[in-house]
Order: C-alpha cells, then structure tokens, then sequence
C-alpha cells in the first residue's frame, strides 16, 4: 500500500474528513456511555503542508448539564458562547437540548446536580475534568484506530484534535451560571507516519499513543502584571502611529493557561475603507487608493510583519517573568482581509520561555532564537 502521494485528491480528502468527523463524535458519545445524550458537532478542515484539524465543543460538556438521576431536569436558560473576532462586533448563539438528550447526561460520570443558583463548584470542577478526560481518551483511540482512514494525508503531515476554534476566535461563555468558571484547553496531534508505522507492524500501539503530543491546560485568571505589560507592548508597538506594517484596534486580549503558558489574541488591520473603491492605509500615510493599490500594498508588508512580529516575541517576550523555562508564548494572530493576495488568513507563533531566557541572557544568538519560534500559517486568502 502506497501511503505517500504527489498531490492530495481534494474531493476524496474531504469525504475522509466528513467520514472521520462521524467516526470522532461518536466515539466521544460513547466515551459517555450514551450513543446520543447531546448534539456533538466535530468540524474538520485541512491544512495543505500542516493536516487535518478536528474542533470539538468540549466546554460545552461541564457547563450545560448539573443534575441528579432523582431529580426532574430543569433545563439551562439560555447561555450563549460570543465568538469574539476582534473587530469590535459580537455574535451570540443560543444552544437548546431536549430533556430526553439532557437526561441522558447522568450517564456521564455521576457528578452532575440539579442546576440552582449555587451550584458546587467543586463539582463543576469535577464533572469538567471528568468530560476532559473522556473526550482526551476518544481522541487517543480515534487517531490510533481510524487515523489511517485519512488516506489523502501525506506521511509528514498530523491529525490534530483540539478545542480551540477556528480562525483565531475565542469562545466565552457568559451568564450567571458560568461565572468566574475556568476554561480549558484541549489537544491531542498525531503524525501520520507514526500511524502508517503502527499499520504495517512496525511498532506497537502503545507506542504509537506515546508518540502522541497531548496538551490539557486550564485557564488561570489570577492577575499577573507581567502578561498585562505584555499585553500593553504589543499594543503600543502595532498602534496606527507606530507600526510601519498592520495595525491593532482593540485591546489585545490574552489567557494564562496553567502548566501550558500564555496565548495573546490579535487582530490585525492594513486600511480604512472610505468609499466604494478608496482605502486609507494609515501606517503607510497613504490615502484614498483604489482596491488594486490598497491589495498590493498589502502583499508587500505582510513579510515586513511577519519579521517583526518575531522579532518582538524575542525582544518582549522577555519581560514574562511569571512563565516557568517550559512554558510558551504564544501570539494568534488574525490578519487583515485581503482577498486574492495570497497572503495566510491567520498566523499561530509559538516559543518555549526556555528560548526566551537564553536569548536574554546572551547563550544564543537572536538568529538562533528565531529558528526556535514554531509558526503555524492559516489558509491563503
């Protein structure tokens, strides 16, 4: 069997990724001990270069159902996600379920109470991590037992199952009963060539899962005024006044995530638009060019940005004095719209604080440190 191609067959690369997205939310269900107790909707995508992502709503499992098998199910009122894009603009959505899919919920761990206003968070905490550690092991069996089923994807490239959203977008949940409730932050990503290995006989499953790269974090909202500074640099350093490239608008938001590090939220723009066809560009002092103009422009900073950002993780960076030595920043960035320019949709940075320090301290060069800065680049636009 030939497990590597010349060209991935689209058409038959997304009939894998609908067939395995089935395959993945029922094995979560099962996880629970109930084929349907509530809608579980995976979405996959593909990454040329990078693989197939799965996103799973999995908060969605210790915030909506608190009750006991010997009480009536009250349902949550209505308790909408905001995806927040940076822009300045919210959505919300309202999920519903229906008593016979929330009963079913009891299945999941025995931990769930009858929702009230003081709701044990203790047992939020537990039936949290309880669902966490369900969908983590689904995840585990799906790329060891079916990875393979992905038969588009090249051997260097990985099968990833996360939580976070998609294009850079944070999901948080609002309303009383969620108060002060801690995210978390799932991952799981094989390679394909350590599945094809296991296929042939290579090496074992056990091995095969030990290769896998798992990251389960939890949010930490205790102040610390470091990751504020941070934050205020890169605000200050991507302004309109300053920047010679994109620009930012909004606050630039941020989540420490415990044992894991810290991840910064940025959105950024390149123009104003001021008519139907006319474009300020406020960092390049020019104003009122046509789309053509305004896109070319555009084109031609992007790796003027993308070498800046980088070299600001390095130089700022520094100032996060309350990450431990294997701990990692890192910068989402969601970049300005710019259809046809062929430039990425978003770009994902991430560097160990270990790196960090050593630039800071003079035992690597800056060159060295930039090689050591891991980036993921979104879809083309």
């Amino acid at each position: 069997m030939a497990f590597a191609q010349n060209k991935v067959d689209d058409v038959r690369m997304q009939r894998d990724i609908e067939v395995a997205e089935n395959i993945l939310g029922t094995l979560i269900k099962q996880q629970f001990g109930k084929r349907q107790f509530f809608p579980m909707e995976v979405q996959g995508s593909y990454l040329p270069g990078y693989g197939v992502t799965f996103r799973v709503p999995s908060e969605l499992l210790g915030n909506m159902f608190f009750i006991t098998p010997d009480a009536p199910f009250e349902p949550v009122e209505p308790v909408a996600p905001v995806r927040s894009s940076g822009s300045g603009r919210t959505k919300s959505y309202s999920y519903s379920y229906s008593n016979s899919e929330a009963k079913a919920a009891q299945l999941a761990g025995g931990a769930y109470k009858k929702r009230s206003k003081n709701v044990n968070k203790s047992d939020r905490d537990s039936v949290r991590t309880s669902s966490n550690e369900k969908i983590m092991e689904a995840a585990k069996n799906f790329i060891a037992d079916y990875g393979d089923l992905l038969t588009q994807l090249p051997p260097n490239e990985r099968i990833v199952i996360t939580n976070k959203t998609d294009n850079n977008l944070r999901m948080v949940w609002v309303g009383d009963f969620d108060r002060g409730q801690k995210r978390s932050l799932l991952s799981v990503e094989g390679n394909k060539a350590d599945i094809n290995q296991f296929r042939q006989g290579k090496i074992t499953r056990d091995q095969l899962l030990g290769k896998l790269k798992v990251i389960s974090a939890e949010t930490d909202d205790d102040l610390q005024p470091d990751l504020e500074l941070m934050s205020s640099i890169l605000n200050k350093l991507y302004s309109r006044d300053l920047s010679k490239t994109f620009y930012t608008e909004d606050d630039i938001s941020y989540e420490r995530l415990k044992d894991f590090g810290v991840i910064y939220y940025v959105q950024v723009y390149s123009s104003d638009q001021v008519g139907n066809d006319l474009w300020n560009l406020p960092t390049l002092r020019l104003e009122e060019v046509d789309s053509p103009t305004r896109n070319k422009k555009v084109k031609e900073m992007y790796p003027q940005f993308e070498k800046e950002i980088m070299e600001d993780m390095l130089e700022y960076g520094r100032t996060l004095k309350s990450l431990k030595p294997d701990e990692s920043l890192m910068l989402n960035i969601t970049l300005t719209r710019c259809p046809g320019c062929a430039i990425p949709s978003s770009l994902e940075l991430s560097v160990k604080n270990s790196v960090l320090q050593d630039y800071s301290s003079g035992k690597i060069t800056k060159e060295t440190a930039l090689t050591k800065i891991i980036m993921k680049k979104g879809a083309d636009q």
